[in-house]
């Protein structure tokens, strides 16, 4: 700023005048100092100003599960956009699975003053929060709740999408429905669990003495264990599967390429990459990851102008894309449907 009211002949504190577009300078000096700003590529520092008003760093911290998982890349994207267009930089970092890692990026971007953090990973309890989150850093939780739900939320429709799927399946005629799912330490994945019992509880779907929980299969998506979950399900009449997300939506379809036979009707929570150009076309649950990272970003934000606001708790609700996978029974290509 120093060579910009050099080379303007005017003052810093015009030119910072002019910089952040306050009134009462005259146009011919606004053009000069507008001038050497273009000819010396100065750039407006934003985080800088933030530091002089003492208020902001200018940064918010987004903490993930998975850098690479098609859903959180969706959730990054929408929180990136909304943090530029508000001139916030975005701190990312992953906590593959470890939520002591969680807790160490959760310490590491309140160290570096950040306005506020976004924190994505299902393995993280409240106590990493607890622990490592101070009290005056805004935070916001993604797909999962804190336990008292003293902290502003926001989540999936987990038991929603998860009833359209079996509801979906019930309306083609299947009665023997089977659920599979990922590891029960997710919260996501008891949320979907329990919102595929109370669905067949609802719709009063026949089991013939088996318990209802003989039909539901959590994290045994290794190949033996899998094979070991689709045989006792064949055995018991299962004629359709429900998938708890991607991974096991690909366990799943990996265990029925390697065992040619009789396919069951198929819904998977999540949208697969290329899930319409599978063979058949895969029907899923579709999550509003990039509504779910937006929603997430403005509560933030307005947690950061607001600090004393009541905790919020937001669900972004999910969408069934139908697709050929879900036919009736003994029917093995039925039309394709457009998504609804």
């Amino acid at each position: 700023m120093v060579d910009v009211a050099q080379a303007a002949g005017t003052s810093q504190k015009t030119v910072s005048r002019v910089v952040n577009g306050e009134p009462g300078v005259r146009p011919e000096t606004v053009e000069r100092v507008q001038r050497a700003i273009a000819e010396l590529g100065f750039r407006r520092h934003d985080g800088a100003s933030h530091l002089r008003r003492g208020t902001s760093t200018a940064s918010i911290g987004l903490v993930l599960e998975d850098l690479a998982g098609s859903f959180y890349s969706a959730v990054t994207a929408a929180v990136e956009r909304s943090a530029r267009e508000r001139g916030y930089l975005l701190l990312t970092g992953s906590a593959d699975g470890d939520p002591e890692r969680a807790g160490r990026l959760v310490q590491a971007f309140a160290a570096r003053r950040v306005d506020g953090l976004l924190i994505a990973p299902n393995l993280v309890g409240d106590e990493v929060l607890t622990a490592n989150l101070p009290p005056d850093v805004p935070a916001v939780l993604l797909d999962r709740p804190s336990a008292d739900h003293g902290i502003d939320e926001v989540l999936s429709d987990n038991a929603g999408g998860i009833a359209a799927a079996v509801r979906h399946l019930a309306g083609q005629g299947h009665r023997r429905i089977a659920y599979l799912g990922d590891d029960e330490r997710f919260w996501t994945s008891r949320q979907r669990r329990d919102g595929f019992l109370a669905t067949c509880a609802e719709l009063d779907l026949p089991t013939d003495g088996l318990p209802l929980d003989s039909l539901v299969s959590l994290g045994a998506l290794d190949p033996a264990a899998l094979a070991a979950a689709v045989t006792g399900w064949t055995a018991d009449g299962v004629t359709a599967v429900v998938t708890g997300n991607n991974r096991a939506s690909v366990a799943l379809l990996h265990h029925l390429h390697e065992h040619p036979g009789p396919r069951p009707a198929h819904v998977g929570f999540d949208e697969l990459d290329l899930a319409d150009v599978l063979d058949p076309p895969l029907t899923t649950v579709a999550q509003d990851a990039g509504g779910i990272g937006q929603a997430a970003v403005d509560l933030l934000f307005e947690r950061i102008a607001a600090p004393g606001l009541p905790p919020r708790s937001v669900v972004v609700p999910t969408r069934l894309v139908v697709r050929r996978s879900s036919p009736p029974p003994g029917d093995p290509s039925p039309p394709v449907r457009n998504a609804r």
